[in-house]
């Protein structure tokens, strides 16, 4: 491994589940759980992705530090911050670069997931939070992942890094 190599595999950062969400309907507004369970190929008991093995955004995370980096790109007052529940991701976590998790699969709680994908802002944020949304969100979006082990997540539960499989498995591409 080259030594560029090894400081993309190692990820000692842990972070923490700030915030969990589900949206029971399409287009409906999210509710704010303290617990949820992940469930294998369906995502989020309660939220309304479509479940199946090859839906690749069965869950979306979102960085907590990203919530002031988009809110300060949308000239935000201080007393009017974007919220975890504007930006309509399931799962927000603190303390950990979620790019990192790149190919990478990891544990939350009890629950293990793949990374598929950057989470990309839709047109729907820019009507419902108004203009330059889409672009304040655009790098901050976070990802998607898949469910590989159903288990319970709840609030403050860690997300660290699964080991590499010694088989190996295909990171998503980003083009």
């Amino acid at each position: 491994m080259s030594p560029l190599q090894e400081l993309i595999a190692a990820v000692p950062q842990q972070g923490r589940v700030r915030w969990l969400g589900v949206r029971p309907q399409s287009r409906g507004p999210m509710l704010a759980l303290d617990a949820v369970e992940a469930r294998l190929e369906a995502g989020l008991t309660g939220d309304h992705a479509r479940p199946g093995v090859r839906n690749a955004r069965q869950v979306t995370l979102i960085q907590w530090e990203h919530l002031a980096v988009i809110s300060s790109l949308m000239e935000r007052p201080a007393d009017q911050p974007i919220h975890p529940q504007d930006l309509r991701r399931n799962i927000v976590v603190s303390g950990i670069n979620l790019f990192s998790l790149k190919g990478r699969r990891f544990r939350i709680g009890q629950a293990i997931f793949e990374t598929t994908g950057w989470c990309q802002p839709c047109a729907r944020l820019e009507q419902n939070l108004g203009p330059g949304t889409f672009q304040a969100v655009r790098g901050h979006g976070g990802i998607t992942a898949r469910v590989l082990q159903s288990g319970i997540i709840r609030l403050d539960d860690r997300l660290c890094v699964e080991p590499v499989p010694a088989s190996g498995y295909a990171p998503f591409n980003t083009g």
